[in-house]
């Protein structure tokens, strides 16, 4: 199994969940220009990652990929096994990806998206608030939880890596049960694998 990645992107997540189930793989670093070339649009022609090959299958977006490596490993818990804990775990996989992640494209593509300096600065001030908010539900959600859908799930390592990007663009999650998870999730063995392994720490 082989997973494509950018240092610090979203991949993150695919890479600690291979950690947490602990089956032999294999991270490629890719550079933003190789994932526009033909031989990796080849692999995914929306030219981004994740990308996870398994044998002779190729698949994109992290979701997708997060969801496979659970339902392919079921012994490692990171999708529950009732209905109604699966639907809880893709809620807030949901959010994460739908709502937070496209949130943060505003900011880290804010140069692409508009060309003069002060609109610039409105779309990152105004997305920087709406990601504080978002954040501020997921704060209410991790009270009295230790994991954002109870038990540890393939949502937990989206959830890290989006902090991570909020807190090295200055978004406001100051929250103490943010900052608990991130503590724990910065603690975790598997995490601190996928980081170093990115040349992250």
């Amino acid at each position: 199994m082989k997973l494509y990645y950018l240092p610090g992107a979203c991949p993150l997540a695919s890479h600690i969940t291979l950690e947490w189930i602990g089956k032999p793989y294999e991270a490629i670093k890719m550079s933003r220009d190789e994932i526009k070339q033909p031989e990796f649009l080849a692999k995914n022609p929306m030219g981004s990652v994740p990308v996870l090959e398994d044998g002779d299958f190729t698949l994109t977006q992290s979701a997708a990929v997060l969801e496979y490596l659970a339902e392919l490993n079921p012994e490692a818990g990171l999708l529950p096994d009732s209905i109604r804990d699966r639907a809880e775990v893709r809620r807030w996989l949901g959010v994460c990806n739908s709502d937070i992640h496209r949130t943060f494209g505003n900011i880290f593509g804010v140069a692409a998206l508009l060309s003069d300096e002060a609109s610039q600065e409105e779309l990152y001030k105004n997305s920087a608030a709406k990601l504080a908010g978002m954040f501020e539900i997921i704060e209410k959600q991790l009270e009295g939880n230790v994991w954002i859908a109870g038990a540890r799930s393939i949502a937990d390592p989206y959830l890290y890596t989006l902090l991570r990007w909020a807190k090295a663009k200055g978004v406001n999650v100051g929250s103490k049960n943010l900052e608990a998870f991130y503590a724990r999730m910065e603690a975790d063995p598997g995490v601190q694998a996928a980081l170093t392994a990115q040349g992250l720490i």
